[in-house]
């Protein structure tokens, strides 16, 4: 309706135009067509023939022969907003220049928002530019015509040089900026419009808040939410869907549900957004509850339900969910189909993927390349390679995820030569591709492989990711070669290739595991105030300890603190680890208690290992025998035999024969425990004993395999 508000706004540029609730007025026009005009400018839904350019070239014709000036006007700016290509555009816009009609600002704002809305943009800019002086209306022409475009930039200098900005010229703005996702700029110009006392519509406020959504910020959504109620926006339902989606996203739901059982007007929209809410915290009973109460349910509706179950690997309800579906008449769509599919594949269910695949086929999904690429992803997930392969065969072979689906199904099981054979045939590889195979190498332990292939990537000119980097510093690190770390933490500088904590956690580990601590702590401390998640700070509190710096790691514990990052179960391993090689056993004893207690961390079968190595070595045997005995799950092989080295070390025997008895039920053919037990016996001069172990040892041909040390070069 851009063209209407603009006769309205140019009364005074030509007095003798008038608005369309006007024209009905003039003689010149049939009944028939006085009651079109009217019916224009009092209904947002035009009759049929209002949409035909033709109908309005009838009346535009009629008003000349009758030589009415104001007709000829309206009636040509109606042509134009509903023309429907640029070339009967182009004709108009010649029409208008031989009547003389294009100095007419009303018309010229209309050539404009044609050309415009025509995808013309250069064309309407030319137009624009041929203005005398600028006008707020024009201007909004133009600024919505660039955001269409995608030139931002040019919308933006347009609109920070336009006069008498309005609320259509703010709004405009902001939901450019909005789509091209520059939500913090958004935000900023609805500050600049609120400053200039500008009142914000609910299309406004609703740009607004999705642009809160994304910035995360509580604080936001509340004053926008308080601004929605000062000017009685809050009520209109497109303003609190938007409000309960945004706190969905930045508060929980909360505060999305208390606005819900406010909304006096509820729509499926509003239902959906509270539903999906709840999908994505993992609420599903309460997700369920309100599922059941919406009204009229679609495809939507049923999705989110499926896709909350599916969240919480409650395949069997997810399921059972759809079939209800089907029963209702809904179709299943191409995403609800492949959410199915991949949870199918992760939780190993191969009969309900292969009913699926039916499903798939029969609805003519196959045809989508995503499908297809979920479909091997499947097969890959339970092993079935064959399948994958017969899969990528009948599909498109242009299709390079399908590529890499293949590659990455081989390489999680295991298959490093057929995933080399078709990583060599791809037509073409991406980032994706070459990191899937680096990442292969370097998990099976064939560290060279992975660094070799890095050096032809770079040398492709394929430029690596975060991704692909952590996988290089990980082969790296099992290598133990600080000459090629440093070089690749020189070309990942050199490149720009962005930080994240995963990256900075495999470069710590990789000076750590290379021999330069130094460097690891060093690289620690410049990012130690960029890190969001506590990767970095178990990658140095592990190479700290390996190293034998246990103060310094009781420091970098410490810190974790200060930073509000909390430690996981792998955070504790380090630290006792770090206790246990320095003799700490008061700290040892304290972060052990805490962990449970403070950090609400369960202790596992590594984390009591590291305790009984740590008591055991301080000679404090009785309690590291009870710590074994009452541990929540059975001790292990490692377990025991710490506890029977720790006995040989400080001469224990009965203790010793405890632990070389549990070791035994575990392992009978163990020959390093009986070993252990003979060396006891020997220290503590009981040779009937000894001679009585290693006759049990020639007996049963027990062998200790022997020890080695490599030497990296």
């Amino acid at each position: 309706m851009l063209v209407f508000i603009s006769a309205s706004l140019r009364l005074k540029s030509f007095p003798r135009s008038l608005p369309f609730p006007l024209s009905i007025e003039l003689p010149s026009l049939k009944p028939k067509q006085r009651s079109g005009w009217l019916f224009i400018s009092t209904s947002t839904e035009a009759p049929p023939q209002v949409q035909d350019p033709q109908y309005f070239i009838r009346i535009f014709c009629n008003a000349r022969l009758h030589q009415n000036h104001y007709e000829c006007e309206l009636a040509l700016v109606s042509t134009l907003k509903c023309c429907s290509s640029s070339v009967h555009g182009r004709q108009l816009h010649s029409l208008a220049l031989k009547l003389g009609l294009h100095s007419n600002t009303f018309i010229q704002n209309s050539l404009i928002n044609m050309y415009a809305k025509r995808g013309s943009i250069n064309d309407a800019q030319i137009l624009f530019d041929s203005c005398p002086t600028l006008d707020p209306v024009s201007c909004n022409i133009m600024v919505h015509g660039y955001v269409k475009a995608g030139q931002l930039d040019n919308a933006r200098k347009l609109f920070d040089r336009m006069p008498d900005k309005g609320c259509v010229s703010y709004t405009t703005m902001i939901m450019g900026l909005v789509q091209n996702a520059c939500f913090r700029e958004a935000l900023a110009v609805f500050k600049d419009m609120r400053s200039d006392g500008v009142v914000p519509t609910d299309l406004t406020l609703a740009n607004v808040i999705y642009a809160c959504s994304h910035v995360g910020e509580t604080l936001n959504c509340q004053m926008i939410h308080a601004l929605a109620i000062k000017f009685f926006l809050e009520g209109l339902v497109l303003v609190s869907t938007n409000l309960m989606r945004a706190y969905c996203l930045c508060s929980g739901v909360g505060e999305a549900r208390r606005l819900f059982d406010k909304m006096p007007e509820v729509n499926l929209v509003s239902w959906n957004v509270m539903l999906n809410g709840y999908a994505k915290e993992g609420l599903v009973d309460m997700a369920r509850e309100l599922f059941e109460r919406i009204p009229d349910k679609d495809v939507i509706s049923w999705g989110t339900m499926i896709d909350g179950y599916v969240l919480m690997n409650c395949l069997h309800e997810a399921l059972v969910m759809h079939r209800a579906m089907l029963r209702t008449g809904l179709a299943p769509n191409e995403i609800l189909v492949v959410n199915l599919v991949s949870a199918c594949g992760r939780l190993n269910a191969i009969g309900d993927g292969l009913q699926l695949h039916g499903i798939v086929v029969k609805k003519g999904f196959d045809c989508y390349n995503f499908i297809q690429t979920t479909i091997i992803h499947f097969y890959a997930a339970c092993g079935m390679m064959d399948l994958a392969c017969l899969q990528f065969e009948v599909g498109v072979k242009d299709h390079l995820e399908s590529w890499n689906a293949l590659v990455s199904g081989f390489i999680k099981n295991g298959m490093m030569d057929p995933a080399r054979k078709i990583f060599e045939e791809m037509p073409e590889r991406d980032v994706f591709s070459w990191s899937t195979m680096i990442s292969g190498y370097a998990q099976t332990d064939q560290s060279r492989m992975a660094f070799e292939l890095f050096q032809k990537m770079v040398a492709s000119g394929i430029k690596p990711n975060e991704v692909t980097m952590v996988s290089v510093f990980s082969a790296i690190a099992s290598m133990g070669s600080l000459k090629e770390g440093r070089w690749a933490h020189e070309y990942m500088c050199n490149e720009f290739i962005p930080l994240n904590d995963n990256l900075r956690a495999a470069l710590i580990d990789m000076y750590s595991k290379c021999g330069s601590i130094n460097s690891a702590l060093q690289f620690f401390n410049q990012n130690r105030d960029k890190t969001f998640s506590v990767c970095p700070w178990n990658a140095i509190i592990c190479g700290l300890a390996s190293h034998g710096h246990a103060s310094m790691c009781l420091e970098v514990f410490s810190d974790m603190q200060r930073y509000n990052i909390k430690p996981n179960a792998i955070t504790f391993i380090g630290v006792l680890s770090a206790c246990c090689h320095a003799g700490l056993v008061e700290p040892g004893r304290r972060i052990f208690k805490i962990m449970k207690s403070v950090y609400n961390v369960e202790p596992d079968i590594k984390h009591y290992g590291c305790m009984v190595d740590l008591l055991g070595r301080a000679g404090l045997l009785e309690e590291a025998e009870e710590m074994v005995r009452s541990m929540p799950m059975k001790a292990d092989i490692v377990i025991w035999g710490t506890l029977l080295a720790a006995c040989r070390t400080h001469g224990n025997v009965h203790i010793g024969e405890r632990a070389a008895e549990g070791l035994a039920g575990l392992a009978p053919s163990h020959g390093g425990g009986k070993v252990l037990l003979s060396n006891i016996y020997a220290d503590a001069g009981r040779w009937e004993d000894v001679s009585s172990v290693r006759r049990v040892m020639q007996n049963r041909r027990m062998e200790r395999i022997p020890g080695c040390s490599g030497v990296v070069r």
